[in-house]
Parts: C-alpha cells; structure tokens; sequence
C-alpha cells in the first residue's frame, strides 16, 4: 500500500506536534511507501520509505504561497507515483483541497479530529472524506455517522514505566502548553487548599510554554495567581521540552494532573499513565480508559475543591498502591491507546476503503 499522508508540523523536536513524526514511522512499517505533505517541518527524522514535502510555514511562506505549494507538491507526488489511499491528519483543511483531485482519482480519504471545535472546515471535510477517525468519542464534535474510535496513538515504548527516585516532597505534575482551556487556575487553587487542609508536603510542577502569542497574558496571570496565594515555594513553573523528554519528568513524578474538559483527545493525560503513574483527569471522555479507577481519578472540570480531595487521597495512600494502580492505567493505555494498535487499525481502515472503491492495481499488504 502507498499511502499520502497529510500533516499539521513534522518535526521530531517540536514540544507539542513531536509525536506526529512516531505515527508516521508507525503506519510505514506496516506499508510500502508514505509521502507526507506537511504545513510545516523542522528536524524531520523517518525512515526510507518515507519522504517529507512542506508547503512552506517554516519558511514564512504566506497562506496564498502555501496553498500552492500544496497543489504543485500533490501533482507532482499523483504524477510520479501510483496512490491507494489517503489520511489527513490533523488537517481537515488539506482534505478539502485535495478531496476533488483525489476522487476524481478513487483514492480514498481517511481524516483525524480530536478536538471539540465544530467549525465549517470540518462540517465540510467530513462530508468530503470516506471516514472520520478520532482518539475518544466524545472528542468528535460533529456527526457520528463515519467515525471510528482508533485510541490516542501513545507510543507505549517511549512512554514505559522504569525506575525512578522517590520525589521529597512529593511532585504532582501538569504538562501541557500554557493556553485557558488548560485550565491551570484550577490546579493552583486546589493546591493552596490541599497545602492548607492537608498534613502531607508536596510540590506543583507546570511544564509546558504558551501555545501562541496571544496565551502570554496567561502565563502571566498564572504566576500572578501564584504570588497572591503564596505558593512561591509549592508551585514551579518550567519551560516545554521535547515530547521524547518527557518520559522522565512523568516517571518521577506521583501523580500527574490533566485538567482539561470533555471533548479533548488530550494524549499528556495517557502518557503518564503509559510510564505507570496514576493520572488525574477532568475530562469524562477518558472514564472508560480508567477502568476501575474512574470514579477515584476523574473530578468535575474547574472545581478546585474536588481536585483538592482527590489529591491529598493519592498523597496519603502507600507507594505500592499507587504503583498497582499506576500499572493497571498502563495496560489500559496499551490495549485501548498504543500506538502499535493505532497503525494497525489505520491501516485496516484504509485497506477496507480502497477496496470498497475498487482502487486499480491495489494490493493487500501482507500481515
């Protein structure tokens, strides 16, 4: 199978998008060849049967130079080499612009949303690609028609559980960019109740950097918040590092909190627990992924009290509990979210849409 493979930022450095290069690498060891069309790239590292174009965002490309990158790019890929299927990931604005061209061509279109903005450019990618594929459920916010539920594509290899030193006093972790629907203000309140109502010591540690310009009053609001409550010693802030970093700060920490709500496919709320830490999530949509721990490890999105009582339950139980707990997370991370099982059901889905349209000199990849 040849695959084009349509991508929001190809860079194996960048602290957010990195883990997009491990898909890749995933879907090409289970296929022929896979030409990537990117808005953006940076360090790209892929193995052979591979190639990286970009449409020039990197380069400061203006959108109308972009767009026709795009369109030189795909012609040049759809002239020198036979196509069987298509997955626009991250880009439902790729899959609208290719989406006449590779029809006409009986070229199926498979596109990931994970997000729970409904905007007219998913309406309309929806109605253009043959299905719709997404992490959890509720991370769709559009029909359910032609969506499949494939899990967050964690690399379970990277994210892995290893030994750690004990953390004196204690980490509870955030990682995740700096933006509003992060919702950090919430985990700095329920740390000042915690330190207030509790007898057990800790530290609160936020890894990550503004998403855009626009988030950097943010920031500075949070570290106002801070001031004022008097955490400058409990709460610490550190800047975004690359997503192949990661796995050390989340195996040292005792609890990692993801407070983002309803509706987000957020994969730094699973790969903690991939590294066998126990993870708190406001998000309902990851209910089913905590299994029997749903009720402990989940509290209602922006409700500080709640977070607080459920922090100071982690901190009091023994270390044996929560590695129990922490292992159990990760076998449900792997069979429900690893990315091996992600590649597989991509291309299981592409294959069953190329041969539902016919596609001329397609053949099955092997097992």
């Amino acid at each position: 199978m040849r695959v084009l493979y349509f991508n929001l930022a190809t860079d194996t450095d960048d602290p957010i998008l990195g883990f997009a290069t491990r898909w890749i690498c995933a879907l090409a060891e289970r296929v022929d060849f896979v030409h990537v069309i990117t808005m953006r790239a940076g360090r790209v590292e892929v193995p052979d049967n591979v190639r990286v174009y970009s449409v020039g965002k990197d380069k400061g490309y203006s959108e109308p130079r972009r767009a026709f990158e795009f369109y030189r790019i795909l012609f040049r890929i759809l002239r020198d080499n036979h196509i069987d299927g298509c997955f626009s990931h991250m880009m439902p604005l790729f899959t609208i612009l290719a989406a006449p061209i590779l029809k006409m061509r009986r070229i199926p279109i498979i596109t990931w949303y994970a997000h729970p903005s409904l905007t007219w450019i998913l309406r309309v990618a929806h109605h253009l690609s043959n299905q719709m594929v997404t992490s959890v459920g509720p991370a769709y916010p559009y029909k359910h028609d032609k969506v499949a539920v494939i899990g967050q594509g964690i690399d379970t290899e990277l994210f892995s559980p290893a030994d750690a030193v004990p953390q004196d006093p204690p980490t509870i972790l955030c990682v995740g960019r700096l933006s509003p629907v992060k919702d950090h203000p919430t985990l700095i309140k329920a740390a000042a109740l915690a330190q207030k109502s509790g007898n057990q010591p800790f530290r609160v540690v936020i890894v990550g950097g503004p998403g855009s310009v626009r988030d950097e009053s943010y920031v500075i609001a949070l570290h106002e918040q801070v001031r004022q409550l008097g955490l400058e010693e409990t709460v610490f802030f550190k800047p975004a590092v690359s997503n192949s970093r990661l796995p050390v700060w989340y195996r040292n920490c005792t609890v990692h909190v993801n407070l983002t709500p309803k509706g987000f496919g957020d994969k730094v709320a699973l790969e903690p627990m991939a590294c066998g830490r126990v993870c708190l999530v406001a998000n309902e949509g990851f209910r089913k992924t905590l299994g029997n721990y749903a009720d402990n490890l989940t509290y209602p999105y922006g409700d500080a009290e709640r977070l607080a009582e459920r922090l100071k339950w982690i901190l009091s139980v023994s270390q044996e509990e929560r590695r129990v707990m922490g292992m159990y997370l990760r076998e449900r991370v792997e069979s429900m979210h690893g990315l091996a099982r992600l590649a597989a059901s991509l291309v299981n889905i592409l294959e069953s849409a190329i041969i539902s349209k016919g596609a001329l000199g397609y053949t099955k990849a092997n097992p």
